[in-house]
């Protein structure tokens, strides 16, 4: 049976899950979490579902083998369980949609770029992006939006490189994923989401098709020996590519401006990391335990009637598990609601767990790493320019995505500046 929420507070954001607060979603996840792992909700859509919270039912959850990731498959069954969503099915078959063994050999076609000696060789190029960012911020009495100056070019400049797209037109594709995924109303996307789907499809198309002849040496060149070869269709090549661009900037740009947040709000943690930058690595992860990124795994289903923490799951039902939940569950971390830059071993799935453990992890606490250390070493008295209470967050139609819309921050003097005058 399925777990009963314990008051009408959680009965009604049960009934319709994803209408919560966006802004503070925390306290919610835990007044369910409490009342039980596994619960069955409604989503937005009027899809039943069933919603998993708790460290050990998430983990579980993540690397169950009757639980699917097959998109195509569940829309084909009566009725559907996910939206196809834009730009839709064509642009689909990538690695967080398919299931093993096609999941196994989509994966290992794009691991080499992911591998320790590919993210060395990458590494000197992400320090020149971070410095070349930082050296662009206005320093002036003026508030700076962190998130249009720093966190979003970050990434997209680093998936950029990997897949060798000049700076040109990672402009040009940045501009169109940000129409593509801005929070709407109503049932259907705008029409400036539509056309910017309509633009990176193109993009990709016209991308592949000048390397087809002559593969380029970086990650859409692989890709596309790989196609030639026949180890992987164009639908998957071009699916792949997409997945990519989204999972290499999206997710990393909210773990950087939801921690600059973090740590602005905690200026004792701020200062504890200006006064010693080995706990950087440390402070990225508790980034991941309190303020996960992803808050919402990506679409799974039940293949066959499936139990998970005691909680009987029917066959056909999409089951979603509540990563941020996970992070702050108190069976597993101490304190959990505390942010502590010094934590030793702060345990979160937030980069998933089992075979769909995200293939880009490493390169997203690279990036990390190296964009606090030297967004502290250059501006250590950096504030919020706002109330914390005005910080909103922008994906709010969507439940896997969380990340602001803008940071407004006063950077304060740079030592390099006063080192000049």
């Amino acid at each position: 049976m399925t777990t009963a929420a314990t008051d009408d507070t959680i009965d009604a954001a049960l009934g319709r899950w994803g209408d919560y607060d966006r802004d503070d979603p925390f306290p919610l996840f835990e007044r369910v979490r409490q009342a039980g792992p596994v619960h069955e909700v409604t989503l937005a859509d009027g899809h039943r579902a069933f919603l998993v919270l708790g460290y050990a039912a998430a983990r579980e959850t993540l690397n169950h083998p009757d639980l699917s990731k097959d998109m195509l498959a569940a829309l084909a069954r009566d009725g559907g369980v996910v939206a196809e969503g834009l730009p839709g099915p064509d642009f689909a078959r990538h690695m967080l949609s398919v299931d093993p063994p096609d999941h196994t050999r989509l994966r290992r076609l794009a691991a080499g770029a992911f591998r320790r000696a590919r993210l060395e060789s990458l590494e000197p190029r992400i320090r020149e992006l971070v410095d070349e960012l930082l050296g662009e911020l206005a320093v002036t009495e003026e508030p700076v939006d962190l998130v249009a100056g720093f966190a979003r070019p970050l990434p997209f400049a680093v998936i950029g490189e990997l897949l060798g797209i000049d700076r040109v037109d990672q402009r040009r594709l940045s501009g169109w994923f940000a129409e593509l995924f801005a929070p709407y109303t109503g049932a259907e996307p705008p029409a400036v989401a539509v056309a910017a789907s309509e633009a990176i499809v193109g993009y990709l198309d016209d991308l592949v098709d000048s390397r087809w002849d002559a593969p380029t040496e970086d990650l859409v060149g692989d890709l596309v020996v790989a196609c030639r070869e026949e180890l992987l269709t164009r639908q998957e090549l071009l699916s792949t590519l997409f997945q990519l661009i989204v999972a290499g900037h999206d997710t990393t740009t909210s773990l950087i401006g939801n921690g600059v947040a973090r740590l602005l709000q905690h200026p004792d943690q701020r200062d504890a990391l200006v006064s010693d930058p080995v706990l950087v690595p440390k402070a990225v992860e508790e980034m991941m335990r309190v303020d996960a990124p992803v808050h919402h795994a990506t679409f799974r289903y039940a293949v066959r009637d499936t139990t998970i923490a005691g909680v009987t799951i029917p066959a056909g039902r999409q089951v979603l598990v509540n990563l941020a939940a996970a992070g702050r569950d108190p069976e597993r971390n101490s304190d959990p609601e505390l942010f502590d830059v010094r934590r030793n071993g702060a345990a979160h799935v937030a980069f998933g767990h089992g075979v769909h453990h995200c293939l880009g992890a490493p390169l997203a606490r690279l990036e990390a790493e190296i964009a606090f250390t030297e967004l502290l070493r250059r501006f250590p008295g950096m504030q919020l320019a706002v109330e914390p209470e005005d910080l909103h967050w922008g994906h709010g139609d969507g439940l896997v995505l969380r990340g602001l819309s803008a940071l407004p921050v006063l950077l304060g003097p740079s030592p390099e500046d006063d080192n000049r005058s």
